[in-house]
């Protein structure tokens, strides 16, 4: 891994208003993640790890504070230049799948390269390949209320790959899912991780957390522990 990071706050702290009521969210978070690590969020209800993930992935900016990512500070910068990090740059794997259900399983895959202006035919070529990778060849066509969960989640995974992104962000991936399927959605991400990506997990399931090599625990709004895991199959 390069020495320097792939992402990187500073200080960062967040703070939402319900009515009158302050809620700080995140309460000066300084923490990094480099190329290749497979890191695992965790902690209480409430404690932040939701709005960790959402600012590392460009969909919420800090109330404070830095973000670093690929070595620039993206805490600044326009909706426009988020939404084209979010596109180009990043993936996101989400508890509920976010499937657009009028959309076949290749669509759904391919949606991010079409604002990126890549071709019908590419994008088609790159969706294919993706599902294979899944093991969804045999499913191209289908709607997502077509499948499982299991299933579904596999085609947000083929999703969230097919911009290459610098790093995977997943919510409680398996939150939805039955042990078998929740299983094989875990072995993906393992297969992914030994390809060498990046992947930032937020979980609430000791089992999943020790399959990373890292578990950042967070309470309050704070970092309250960051581990070294001894990875478990």
């Amino acid at each position: 891994m390069s020495d320097a990071p792939l992402a990187a706050l500073r200080d960062v702290r967040k703070t939402y208003f319900m009515g009158a009521v302050q809620v700080d969210a995140l309460r000066g978070v300084d923490i990094a993640f480099h190329r290749g690590e497979y890191v695992s969020i965790m902690g209480p209800s409430g404690c932040g790890k939701s709005t960790l993930l959402n600012v590392l992935g460009c969909l919420d900016r800090p109330s404070a504070g830095a973000y670093f990512l690929d070595g620039e500070d993206v805490a600044g910068l326009t909706d426009d230049d988020l939404s084209e990090i979010r596109g180009g740059r990043l993936g996101f794997v989400f508890q509920s799948y976010n499937l657009i259900q009028q959309l076949s399983v290749l669509e759904n895959i391919v949606v991010p390269l079409y604002y990126q202006g890549v071709s019908e035919r590419r994008a088609h070529a790159i969706g294919a390949e993706l599902a294979e990778r899944v093991g969804l060849s045999d499913r191209l066509r289908h709607r997502p209320f077509e499948l499982s969960g299991g299933q579904q989640q596999r085609v947000a995974i083929a999703r969230a790959l097919v911009n290459d992104p610098l790093l995977i962000l997943a919510d409680e991936p398996t939150g939805n899912l039955d042990s078998k399927s929740g299983a094989e959605i875990m072995q993906l991400f393992d297969d992914l991780h030994g390809q060498g990506k990046t992947i930032i997990m937020v979980t609430h399931d000791a089992s999943i957390g020790a399959r990373s090599d890292r578990t950042v625990r967070l309470r309050d709004g704070v970092v309250e522990e960051d581990t070294r895991n001894e990875r478990v199959a």
